[in-house]
Parts: C-alpha cells; sequence; structure tokens
C-alpha cells in the first residue's frame, strides 16, 4: 500500500477535532487564537497544515479545477453524457458567462486557501516571540515560508484564471472586504514574487521521507520560474530552472507510467503533489481529493473501478499523438474502454465514454472507500521535473543570456523527456517544438489551456471551440462575488 507520508493526511487524523478552527476558515471572518499556547513546538506546524488541507478544496482541485484548467482547451472534452452538467458543457464550449457556479467556486475556494495561508502566516511570529529554543523559532520561520509559497501558488492561479484580482494578506472582515479593489495584474506578479522570494530564504532543500510532499525550496523555486514563464522574463526562467537542475535531486523515472501510479509518487521527478490518501481505512475522516474520482470510467464496474467520467481526451489529443508516432505517453495518457489494464483491471465496453484519463487510473486493489473509491489515494501533480525541462529549454531558446550551470543546452533538455518517451533527438530545436512537447508530455495535467494563451497559440487552437481575442484570455469575474463587492469590475466581454 502507498506509504502514509502525506503532510495533510496524516496531520489531520491527529488534529482533525483539535483544530477545527483551522480548518472552517472564513475569508470573511477575523479568526480566534484563543487557547493556542504558542510556546509549545509541536503546534508551530497546525496552522500550515490547515493550509495544505485547504488545497484539497473541492472547487480549487477537483471538479471546478479540470474545467477551468484543461476541458477548456483541445486536450479535452467534457466527457460524462450529453446532459451531465450544464455548467461544466459550457466550459467546454467556452460559452460561460459570469453566472457559471463552477467559476465561483474557483474564485471561493482560492481566496479560501489565500485565507488559511494568510492566517498561517500571521501566525508565525507569535510563535517565534513565545519560543525559547532558536531551533524552533526557525522551525516557525520555515512553516511561515511554506503557508507563503502556498499563497503564492494561489495567486498565480487566481491571475491566471481572473487577471486582476484583490490582493488580500491579512485578515480581514466582511465589511472591509467588500471595499477592496482589484490589483493589476503586475501588482499582483510582483506580489507573488516577493512571496516566493521569501520563501525561498527560509525552506529547506529537502524534508525525510515522513515529511514527503511539503513544500521545499525547489518547490517555491520551479512555481517561481513558472511565474516568470508567464511574464516573458526568460533570464529568471533560466536561472531559476538552472538551479533545480544542477542541484541534482530530480531526474526523470525510467518508466512514464510509474510517474502517475501510487508507488511513483513523491519521487524524484515530483517537485509539487497535492496529498491524497484514504489512509488504508474504508470509511472515516475524508483525507482524500476526488479529482481522480470525477474523471474515473463512467459506468464501469466493479464499483471501485468507476466515477464521473469528465474531462476525457479529446480525439484531437489522440491525433496529435497519433502524427508524432507517439507510443509511451499515449499508452499511459489515453485509457480506452474495452480495454484491460497492464495490472489486470478491466475498462468494460459499457462505460459512457470510449477513452477517459489514464493518469488519473488508479488500480482496483488501491480503492476500497465504502463508496466506489476509485483514485482517492492518487496525488494530484502539480509541478513536475519535465517542466521544469521544458522552462530551461524555452528560455534558452527565447534568447535568456545568463550564465547556467547544469551544462544542458535547450535541445540536452528536451532530449532527456523524449528519450524516456521513445523519441528520437531534436537538434536545433525550435519553440514550437518545445510548445508541442509540453502538450505531449503534460496532457491532462491542467497546463495546456494557459500554455495555449500565454504562447498565443489560443487563436487558432481553439477556434473551434469559438474562442475570443481579448475576452477567453481570462474568465469572468463572478456576478456573485460583483454582487458582494461593488469595487469589483468584470473583464471585457462578459456580462
Amino acid at each position: 500500500m502507498k506509504r502514509l507520508q502525506l503532510v495533510a493526511a496524516i496531520l489531520l487524523v491527529f488534529f482533525l477535532t483539535n483544530c477545527e478552527d483551522y480548518l472552517n476558515l472564513r475569508p470573511e471572518g477575523t479568526i480566534p487564537s484563543a487557547g493556542k499556547d504558542y510556546s509549545k513546538s509541536e503546534n508551530i506546524f497546525l496552522p500550515v497544515s490547515a493550509s495544505y488541507a485547504k488545497l484539497r478544496n473541492y472547487g480549487a482541485h477537483v471538479f471546478p479545477y479540470i474545467g477551468a484548467f484543461e476541458i477548456t482547451s483541445d486536450n479535452a472534452d467534457k466527457g460524462s453524457t450529453p446532459e451531465d452538467n450544464p455548467p461544466m458543457k459550457e466550459m467546454d464550449n467556452l460559452t460561460y458567462q459570469s453566472n457559471n457556479g463552477l467559476i465561483n467556486d474557483l474564485w471561493i475556494a482560492y481566496f479560501d486557501i489565500v485565507s488559511g495561508a494568510n492566517y498561517a502566516v500571521h501566525q508565525m511570529p507569535l510563535f517565534v516571540a513565545a519560543m525559547q529554543n532558536n531551533t524552533d523559532k526557525q522551525y516557525a520561520l520555515k512553516c511561515q515560508g511554506e503557508a507563503k509559497a502556498i499563497r503564492a501558488y494561489a495567486y498565480f492561479n487566481l491571475t491566471r484564471l481572473f487577471g486582476k484580482v484583490p490582493i488580500i494578506d491579512t485578515i480581514l472582515t466582511a465589511e472591509q472586504l467588500a471595499s477592496v479593489s482589484q490589483s493589476t495584474t503586475s501588482q499582483l506578479y510582483s506580489f507573488i514574487e516577493k512571496d516566493l522570494n521569501e520563501a525561498i530564504a527560509v525552506l529547506p532543500e529537502s524534508y525525510t521521507k515522513e515529511w514527503a510532499g511539503r513544500i521545499t525550496k525547489y518547490t517555491a523555486m520551479a512555481l517561481k520560474a513558472k511565474v516568470h514563464l508567464y511574464q516573458q522574463e526568460w533570464d529568471s526562467v533560466a536561472s531559476l530552472t538552472d538551479k533545480i537542475i544542477a542541484s541534482g535531486r530530480y531526474g526523470l523515472l525510467a518508466n512514464f507510467r510509474e510517474v502517475f501510479s501510487i508507488d511513483g509518487e513523491n519521487s524524484s521527478e515530483s517537485l509539487f503533489e497535492l496529498q491524497s490518501s484514504t489512509l488504508g481505512k474504508t470509511a472515516g475522516d475524508q483525507t482524500f481529493i476526488e479529482y481522480a474520482y470525477v474523471q474515473g470510467p463512467r459506468g464501469n464496474y466493479p464499483s471501485g473501478m468507476q466515477g464521473w467520467g469528465f474531462c476525457t481526451p479529446s480525439q484531437n489529443l489522440i491525433d496529435f499523438y497519433n502524427a508524432r508516432s507517439e507510443v509511451i505517453r499515449p499508452a499511459t495518457t489515453l485509457l480506452y474502454r474495452g480495454t484491460k489494464t497492464p495490472e489486470g483491471d478491466s475498462i468494460k465496453t459499457i462505460c459512457s465514454n470510449p477513452v477517459y484519463n489514464g493518469k488519473v487510473y488508479t488500480p482496483l486493489s488501491y480503492n476500497i472507500w465504502n463508496y466506489n473509491g476509485y483514485g482517492f489515494d492518487h496525488n494530484v501533480r502539480i509541478l513536475r521535473y519535465p517542466d521544469v525541462l521544458l522552462m530551461y529549454a524555452e528560455a534558452k531558446v527565447r534568447g535568456a543570456s545568463i550564465p547556467t550551470l547544469c551544462g544542458l543546452t535547450a535541445d540536452g533538455a528536451i532530449n532527456l523527456i523524449r528519450t524516456r518517451a521513445g523519441l528520437t533527438d531534436l537538434g536545433g530545436v525550435t519553440l514550437q517544438q518545445i510548445w508541442d512537447e509540453r502538450r505531449a508530455e503534460l496532457a491532462m495535467e491542467e497546463d495546456r489551456f494557459f500554455d495555449l494563451i500565454r504562447t498565443n497559440q489560443a487563436v487558432t487552437a481553439l477556434a473551434g471551440k469559438g474562442f475570443t481575442a481579448d475576452k477567453h484570455e481570462v474568465f469572468p469575474i463572478p456576478s456573485a462575488q460583483m454582487q458582494l463587492n461593488s469595487h469589483l469590475t468584470q473583464n471585457n466581454g462578459y456580462n
């Protein structure tokens, strides 16, 4: 069974009953801290643990997440059945407006993560002041860095989703929140970079296996590299990714399929994964994410081998793989009905859709929860080492001139990935080849939609979905939020 090295999962077993104030933070309310002993070192991680728990929020990394970050792209279709979930159909067809409930869920969920991170950030100085041991003081500062990295991640997604959003870096009342104006994209990126710089300065390079999944210095560096990627700051991208590569701490697993297996979680390829586990139980505290479950084969049996069937690979993606004569990556990425997996599980011909997301496939032996339980032990991969290599290659081709230490050229970086995929090496790699490699490697991992936007490919690639320039680059500000805060202004093209 999967090792129980899960930050949020393990700790919540101990703290769920004692720390409900951490787990039910309301972004519009002040959170009481009465009764907390800041002199006890075992309490330091509690607010940060709660921040990790909020990353498992349904709106942030389950159903709305796959809709906005993948189903909107040319990689995926809505899936399920034609009549199921009209708001998700709007995502698929790019016909959503400000009243789409899934978009409102995204806003709420990511600001809830911000709220939890804010609370943790502001708790740490209280621990620093109360601790007598310098080691404990330093640990509190490291935990504060973790919370800042979580906040930065949430704001990076908010910025990509909505463009301009309010910056909230403290606990506010409902009245105060209702008067906060949106910050510009430039201001948001500056805020994100400041959080990540401060996190990088204090975070450790690694943790012991018992703490696998916690954010490290290199997690924050990879996230910061991606933030610079979206701003086309190529020297910064090259510098950060070079440091990660040169560290020697990361490498590609030999077997592509293993990357997305339970045993492959938190591997040498992982820089950031959201931890999900049933803790080997069939019922109890829900320390899992239903990310894989909502994408599982619809109508399959036995019950532990089925899910909702959303976010199915598109024919466009399948044709893309075929045109490249790809074998290894599509064998994992595309899970066809009427086939049997190498692990021995059947995807029955009666399933609703012809193909499903194979990167969330979880063998039946793991799916023991008392209701279906498909994929409850499947971590969500947020940042993988191939992304670092591809960012490095793109920065090099885009003209990054800063000296690097890792010894890789753009060709060398991309060919590491291609070799594992069973493809021939490239020479004189072009931007389009890098972008195509990103698609092939990261398909169905919630990267494609915003990759198309940042590389100015969306108008062409998503023409069949009706992508409109100067509109669909961002989502509408939810109407429900505009009713709560009259200072919010709607994005162009939305009602």
